[in-house]
């Protein structure tokens, strides 16, 4: 299942995005975190070095992403998506007919008969170069935004490898992908948001808090994409009322401030000896239900990969390319685990 995490910049989604993946990594579960906000400080929350030198979103060569990996306290040095891009479109559109070339792939391109499609941390090119595991869990990063991205195009072009990704991803019952996602309300540019089983969005007990909660609402409740409230920073029953009156039954969980969260963010527990509050546990317990809970729908899944496809190509693809790229539309095309090549 595909987990997002969202919010206002500074709610506390980092932080969570990365307790969450350590919590479902320590149970056994298989589980890809993925950073996908504008900035890069997943692999820090999972206990990664930061500073020069250790900064994720540096290429760092075409093995970076196939060593032993690193506990806390290591670098994290593998490759980020968006600087082998043009690779992952040739991977993943494989021997799809309808797609001429990886110039005519954009980021909301759909899979289709002929596309490689992927089993989550699987034997591929696109695991085995830009995974890295940190702290326990397996991380993929989007790369680091810096000032020769200005422009939103730019920006979104980064996000669009996550999507490309997610769009060509079979991820089975027991799995989970963990995307901590760029702060507000970025992701309805592409339909990323659609590319998830449910959104986590994470609200502090303030007016501008829940701002980003009403946006992403809205947006979820257009296209039947379950969004859950998690509230964060609540010091009392007044912060917890707060966000019950503004949020109502979306309201999933809250946690309260973590001397844990605090001793790591601080290098204190570097090697995560202490005990993540009880209460704070029982939240991610509740998270995890809540996901374990939905059923994957495939169809609905690519029903709306193709019709956010069609709104970008009419919006500015087709312009941007100079090809029809509703002609990448694949009708006999069915997402889903029966689309995998057989083993047999």
């Amino acid at each position: 299942m595909r987990v997002a995490f969202v919010g206002k910049g500074g709610s506390g989604k980092t932080t969570l995005s990365a307790l969450f993946s350590r919590h479902l990594a320590r149970s056994g579960a298989p589980v890809l975190a993925v950073d996908g906000d504008i900035n890069q400080h997943l692999a820090e929350a999972l206990g990664a070095d930061s500073g020069p030198g250790h900064s994720p979103g540096t290429d760092a060569g075409p093995n970076a992403g196939t060593g032993t990996g690193t506990g806390d306290g290591g670098s994290f040095t593998a490759p980020p998506l968006s600087a082998h891009l043009d690779e992952i479109k040739d991977c993943l559109r494989g021997g799809n007919p309808l797609i001429a070339s990886r110039e005519a792939m954009i980021k909301t391109t759909p899979p289709g008969r002929g596309s490689t499609l992927l089993r989550l941390l699987g034997d591929d090119p696109v695991h085995a170069r830009h995974v890295q595991e940190v702290g326990g869990v397996p991380l993929m990063v989007t790369g680091r935004f810096d000032e020769s991205d200005l422009g939103v195009a730019w920006y979104h072009s980064k996000l669009g490898a996550v999507e490309l990704y997610l769009n060509h991803l079979v991820d089975g019952p027991g799995e989970y992908v963990v995307v901590d996602m760029t702060a507000g309300a970025d992701a309805f540019a592409s339909g990323l948001f659609t590319r998830f089983d449910i959104t986590f969005l994470v609200a502090e007990p303030t007016r501008k808090g829940v701002s980003v909660y009403r946006q992403y609402r809205d947006h979820a409740r257009e296209f039947g994409i379950p969004l859950a409230v998690v509230g964060n920073k609540v010091t009392g029953e007044d912060d917890l009322l707060f966000l019950k009156e503004h949020a109502g039954d979306d309201l999933l969980a809250h946690c309260l401030h973590s001397p844990f969260v605090r001793a790591r963010e601080q290098g204190r527990d570097r090697a995560g000896h202490g005990e993540l509050e009880a209460h704070n546990l029982h939240a991610l317990d509740l998270l995890r239900s809540a996901v374990d809970a939905r059923t994957k729908d495939w169809a609905a899944f690519q029903k709306h990969a193709v019709e956010f496809h069609l709104r970008n190509a009419t919006a500015w693809a087709d312009r941007a390319t100079g090809m029809d790229l509703a002609t990448q539309i694949d009708p006999g095309f069915e997402h889903g685990p029966a689309a995998l090549p057989s083993t047999g």
